[in-house]
């Protein structure tokens, strides 16, 4: 490493080898050079065989991948690897034929790369729901205690969200189109020449050079480049898988101080240089940061799209070069993180159980009321001495710190018909205060979330994920 020189922490500290390289220049020129192969190609089966002919097509495959030179040389270079087929490379094309169609086919294995990480984000969560589907534990509202959840329940709330993550990128995938052969403002213009007037020809060209490329479709119309709408709606479906990852990492931070739940803390990890008793819930801050940063960049594509003039302007060319590229880095290095975290997540069932009780009597409260009426006391009454009793305890917990008292009080009241061991029975542990949250756990899992991870059998596993649902 050259510690000269600014290294990009996305590179060197984040991502995944197989992200970097997609992005790397190489893979980008080598790229160049399979879009005009299939220009060729295409030419050639196309009628144009006396001009481009097969020897040529021979000599540029030949020379595909042996990149040595940069971008401004690179027609020049390849014409000097391929001396015969020097004359037909980048035949009738502008240099957006090449850079429009490898942006659109590096997106698309992007999409794949960050599909396979996010599928497997959901079935490690999963996992994690079902082992925890009946741990009751305090729900919060404002951050203030509520009614209880369980674990499993709460987790069930981000998994909705990565479902609906995924289907946003199912759909943005549909759109991916290659740009194909347009020409300079995308009116084919110089292939009708080629051709001589042939509109049939150019039209079945431009559908080949495609299919060449390995896309299904091609887009219709064109300016220079293909819409930058499409970037804009990537980049929002990527930070969208970036605002979950955000809200699941700062609930966890949340959860991590309450020492309720934790991400896994590796053996020698160290979780503060000065206080070594900590247990810093780092990947998960380092998940919120990197989303902040994701998140961010979408004004940057909407106000490129908005800026496009006409058929094209440049000022698209600089940022792109930096945005794209950092969009899917970053949202590998967060799904990277992502699936760490919810693969080795750790729960204490004691201490929820500690928080649960503290805030139980309170919530408690009408049950025991509704069995005061049943021994014969009068509501209104029984009310009354309730409120009382819970406004003492609750200013004993706020302003005293001691444990709440609650049921205590209660019991020495001798207007309630109860023991403090009856009205601890009558109040449990908080598991029937859940509501449905185990049945709804797992009527989600069985009926939306898993008939939907059956379609990705090809991609489960192998990047960290726990699935054992």
């Amino acid at each position: 490493m050259n510690r000269d020189i600014y290294q990009e922490p996305l590179v060197s500290r984040y991502t995944s080898r197989e992200m970097q390289e997609l992005f790397s220049e190489r893979t980008k020129f080598e790229t160049w050079r399979r879009c005009w192969i299939a220009l060729a190609e295409a030419q050639h089966e196309m009628g144009l065989s006396d001009l481009v002919t097969s020897g040529m097509l021979d000599e540029l495959r030949a020379h595909a991948t042996d990149i040595r030179h940069d971008v401004m040389a690179h027609v020049y270079a390849y014409g000097l690897k391929c001396p015969t087929a020097e004359p037909i490379i980048h035949l009738g094309a502008t240099s957006q034929f090449v850079g429009c169609n490898t942006d659109l086919l590096l997106q698309k294995k992007g999409l794949q790369l960050v599909k396979k990480s996010l599928v497997n984000v959901i079935a490690n969560l999963a996992a994690f729901c079902r082992q925890h589907k009946g741990l009751a534990t305090l729900g919060y509202t404002h951050y203030q205690p509520a009614q209880p959840t369980t674990v499993g329940k709460r987790n069930t709330l981000y998994l909705q969200d990565l479902l609906m993550d995924l289907d946003y990128l199912e759909h943005l995938e549909a759109q991916i189109k290659a740009r194909g052969a347009k020409g300079t403002v995308g009116t084919q213009a110089t292939f009708i020449e080629l051709f001589k007037g042939d509109h049939d020809k150019v039209r079945k060209m431009d559908e080949l050079v495609a299919e060449k490329l390995g896309f299904t479709e091609v887009f219709a119309v064109t300016g220079q480049t293909y819409t930058r709408k499409l970037d804009m709606k990537t980049i929002e479906t990527l930070a969208g898988i970036g605002a979950t990852a955000h809200k699941f990492a700062v609930d966890l931070r949340l959860l991590s101080n309450l020492k309720v739940q934790e991400e896994p803390f590796e053996k020698n990890q160290v979780g503060s240089s000065a206080m070594a008793y900590k247990r810093n819930p780092m990947r998960s801050e380092r998940m919120t940061g990197l989303a902040r940063k994701l998140m961010g960049l979408v004004g940057n594509f909407g106000a490129t799209y908005a800026n496009q003039w006409f058929e094209r302007t440049l000022d698209d060319s600089a940022i792109r070069r930096m945005d794209i590229p950092q969009a899917f880095l970053l949202t590998d290095a967060i799904l990277k993180l992502f699936l760490n975290v919810s693969r080795g997540m750790v729960v204490y069932p004691k201490q929820i159980a500690r928080h649960l009780a503290q805030e139980l009597p309170f919530m408690a409260t009408e049950k025991i009321l509704m069995a005061c009426v049943e021994k014969g006391k009068s509501r209104q009454e029984m009310h009354e001495v309730v409120k009382v009793h819970s406004v003492a305890a609750g200013k004993v917990v706020k302003e005293e710190g001691l444990a709440n008292d609650l049921l205590t009080r209660l019991a020495n009241d001798p207007a309630v018909p109860f023991t403090v061991q009856e009205l601890k029975e009558l109040v449990g542990d908080g598991s029937e205060f859940v509501g449905r949250a185990p049945q709804q756990t797992d009527e989600f899992l069985d009926e939306v979330v898993l008939p939907r991870l059956a379609q990705y059998k090809d991609i489960l596993g192998g990047v960290d994920s726990a699935l054992s649902v």
